[in-house]
């Protein structure tokens, strides 16, 4: 086959540039544009210029004569790749071969890789963080930066106003909450309810609302793209991407892969606020099952520590509370339980014990029919767990503290005397929530000034640790450690307990661990500064043994 027969169009080009001749298929290609000027003129411009593969030609002429090159370029609209081969005399033959189609084909290749890695920094980006207004913030400055010049992303409405959050391309993303109208951009209405969005051609740039526009975006809006916010079921807002009159418009490929971000983004938003909601209930729910604070009540000192069995949680099966009188008069009632079971579970049934102890103070008195009141709720309802409970009713006396002391199923009170003493009020009965009857015997006693009481859980007594990890803190541990607290204030008893307890445990497993210390206050006594200082003195020495 000569080159006049060849299928692929066929240059001859001289040292100059000059076209020599050419075959039918390059005749052809050439004509079919063609306006009567001569061939020469008709050369693509792409051939004829001097490009970086001709500085290896000799000047002479002589020199190697089958190297190949390749060029490429735009002829008729249709993309070529035009392939050199050197002639004997000098001239260079330009094979020409379509590759539009693979050309095209490489290009939606490229921006489909292009787009799902964006998509992908997206998802990475926006799904890292769980804060709502962060989550808009990055949302709004990616779009700005791989979809248009400027983005601004409305979320769902706070009563009459709407957040904003405006972003654009190398400036500072801004947020606010404005009362807009929104029905002034086209679509944007629509797109806040969940509906389908408006294709950008249908959105007249110069009748967009100056409040849309960003800070700091040149020039008049030449393109607009309003896409919706999928969230949860329940629409997460819109998101407006604006392009100047001096870039292109949006393309429908565009739009297509701005519809894709923005589910990204409605999703993460979704989740940001589903999480961030969690969250507030959460919190609400767990202010009422936190233990109170204590501090003085009616003349008597009252402290308590809490520690869950984890440590990444607040609360979970033991609970203590402080129920002061009407009067100094009257009695106070303090409650320290342990429910069975750890973590949230265990808390709720906490918080149930908890409500029904308030709503039968007015039978406090009478500590064993407020156990059996209890017992007969607990079995009543659908829990299956038991727990254990004592309780203390406190009143002040102008030279003592006095008190009843009933325990249902739970370690007995320990009395710290102001010598070092540490005795055990001997109370006790049954757990509740178990069995129909329970049996509880109520104990009375009293404290000097000085003199304290520590009601606690299992926890503190049974928590394993020690050198080989699983020996038990132990009673005769606890009431050594409190033979150091004669005359201390509450806040250092339990500090003391707390402490020794923890650094027993070092890193271990450990039960819920809580403690109440009831004091009766010396007229001069110690600071908790004080106690702290003396304890941990003490704590230089001989510790619990």
């Amino acid at each position: 086959m000569t080159r006049a027969d060849a299928p692929y169009p066929v240059l001859v080009v001289d040292r100059t540039g000059g076209l020599v001749r050419l075959n039918e298929a390059a005749r052809l290609l050439l004509d079919e544009a063609g306006d009567g000027a001569p061939h020469e003129r008709q050369v693509p411009s792409w051939l004829t210029e001097p490009g970086p593969e001709d500085s290896d030609r000799p000047s002479d002429g002589e020199g190697p004569r089958d190297g190949t090159r390749l060029r490429s370029g735009f002829v008729n609209g249709r993309f070529y790749e035009a392939h050199r081969t050197l002639a004997d005399n000098g001239d260079a033959l330009w094979w020409l071969i379509d590759c539009t189609d693979r050309r095209l084909a490489e290009t939606a290749l490229r921006d489909a890789r292009l787009r799902s890695e964006v998509l992908s920094e997206v998802s990475n980006a926006l799904l890292s963080t769980l804060n709502v207004p962060r989550c808009m913030e990055v949302a709004a400055t990616m779009a700005a930066e791989h979809l248009a010049e400027a983005a601004v992303l409305v979320a769902p409405p706070q009563g009459r106003r709407f957040p904003l959050t405006y972003a654009h391309r190398g400036g500072p993303v801004t947020q606010t909450l404005r009362k807009v109208d929104v029905s002034g951009v086209p679509g944007l209405s629509e797109a806040l309810q969940g509906f389908p969005p408006v294709p950008a051609r249908w959105i007249d740039p110069a009748h967009i609302p100056q409040w849309v526009i960003p800070d700091g975006f040149e020039g008049p809006v030449g393109s607009v793209i309003v896409a919706p916010l999928p969230g949860h079921g329940v629409p997460a807002g819109a998101l407006i991407l604006l392009r100047s009159s001096t870039e292109r418009a949006f393309t429908s490929g565009e739009e297509v892969f701005a519809r894709l971000f923005a589910a990204r983004a409605g999703a993460a938003l979704s989740a940001a606020r589903l999480y961030t909601e969690q969250t507030s209930i959460a919190a609400t729910l767990m202010r009422d099952l936190l233990p109170p604070a204590l501090q003085h009540v009616h003349g008597v000192e009252y402290a308590g520590r809490y520690r869950a069995s984890k440590d990444h949680e607040q609360v979970g099966g033991d609970f203590y509370d402080v129920h002061p009188g009407p009067d100094p008069s009257q009695e106070t009632l303090v409650v320290l339980g342990d429910v069975a079971g750890k973590g949230l579970d265990a808390a709720v049934l906490t918080g149930k014990i908890r409500n029904t102890l308030h709503a039968l103070l007015p039978l406090a008195d009478d500590h064993g029919r407020v156990l059996e009141l209890l017992n007969g709720s607990l079995l009543s309802s659908h829990h299956t767990r038991f727990a254990t409970v004592v309780l203390a009713s406190v009143r002040h006396r102008p030279d003592r503290v006095e008190l009843r002391l009933t325990s249902a199923g739970h370690p007995p009170p320990l009395i710290v005397r102001l010598d070092g003493t540490v005795e055990e009020v001997p109370t006790h009965g049954t757990l509740v929530g178990a069995v129909p009857t329970i049996r509880t015997h109520t104990v009375e006693a009293a404290l000097a000034p000085g003199e304290t009481c520590l009601l606690y859980t299992d926890g503190v007594i049974e928590a394993r640790g020690g050198p080989l990890g699983d020996d038990f803190f132990g009673e005769h541990r606890l009431r050594r450690a409190l033979a150091d607290c004669g005359g201390m204030p509450a806040e250092a008893v339990v500090e003391r307990v707390q402490m020794l307890a923890t650094q027993w445990v070092g890193g271990g497993r450990h039960d819920d661990m809580a403690v109440v210390a009831v004091s009766a206050p010396k007229p001069s006594s110690l600071t908790v500064a004080d106690a702290f200082r003396e304890l941990r003195g003490g704590a230089d020495g001989e510790g619990p043994r």
